[in-house]
């Protein structure tokens, strides 16, 4: 069975400041170590379709007893999404449909992510923040080949525009690294609603020394203060073991799961 006493996670999901939709779709599953972030792509119901697809196989994942079956399980699970979406895209005639994913698996004392798109994890430990993941568009890739500069990237005209989704293309590639779990660690999983209005140092100032839940609400505040003009969706999970686990609130329930009203 795999051993997550120790990780406490929140999710929040907002539609922001201008989309009429939320096309955003989170899972957090502590009891099988799964915990995702998805963003729609399609506009309106073909996004919040696409999205819905992605976190509804996911959340068929039942927990392991290896750390491989568990990464194998959940690549079959976008996998058939991938062929899912695509299905349902030609059902409805529409050219554009899929959704990012970033994935955190849990087991034991260790993690890994897996992803697709620029929904992001970063992970925070010992005060310091790190996006472990990198970003599937088109100014990524060309600030890699040496094409731009760092400056240039932020603002490429086309920095939004994603090289990988699940539901898009003839195949679904997924990203993936992995580690150990450290005591205090705290990961957040974000749609870009989030990252296009707070730096990685603001994100780890708002996460650090607050509950998942009061990290969630604070960084989600922020997004939608400075202008909130996409959906915005955050999880958070925090790594204590049981002998730490007091140093948590007590009463409070840290998996649940909440979507604002749209």
């Amino acid at each position: 069975m795999t051993d997550i006493r120790g990780m406490r996670a929140f999710a929040l999901s907002d539609k922001g400041r201008v989309r009429a939709e939320n096309e955003d779709n989170f899972l957090s599953k502590p009891q099988t170590g799964l915990f995702a972030v998805a963003d729609g792509m399609g506009g309106h119901a073909a996004g919040a379709t696409a999205s819905a697809v992605v976190v509804d196989s996911l959340s068929r994942v039942a927990p392991q007893g290896a750390a491989v079956e568990l990464r194998r399980q959940c690549e079959e699970a976008l996998q058939g999404a991938h062929r899912d979406i695509q299905r349902q895209a030609a059902l409805r005639g529409v050219a554009t449909m899929g959704s990012t994913v970033v994935m955190l698996l849990t087991f034991d004392r260790y993690y890994a992510c897996l992803w697709a798109g620029d929904s992001r994890a970063y992970l925070l430990r010992g005060g310091d923040i790190l996006q472990i993941t990198i970003d599937h568009t088109e100014a990524e890739q060309l600030l890699a080949d040496g094409v731009l500069t760092p400056e240039e990237a932020r603002n490429w005209p086309r920095r939004n525009v994603i090289t990988r989704a699940v539901g898009a293309g003839a195949t679904l590639a997924l990203d993936f690294v992995n580690g150990e779990l450290l005591e205090g660690d705290i990961f957040v999983l974000c749609s870009d609603g989030l990252t296009g209005h707070l730096s990685a140092a603001e994100i780890a100032g708002l996460a650090c020394g607050r509950t998942p839940e009061e990290a969630c609400r604070a960084l989600i505040d922020l997004a939608l203060a400075r202008g909130g003009t996409d959906n915005v969706t955050v999880l958070v999970a925090a790594y204590r073991t049981e002998q730490d686990a007091t140093r948590l609130r007590p009463g409070r329930e840290e998996s649940r799961e909440t979507t604002r009203p749209r």
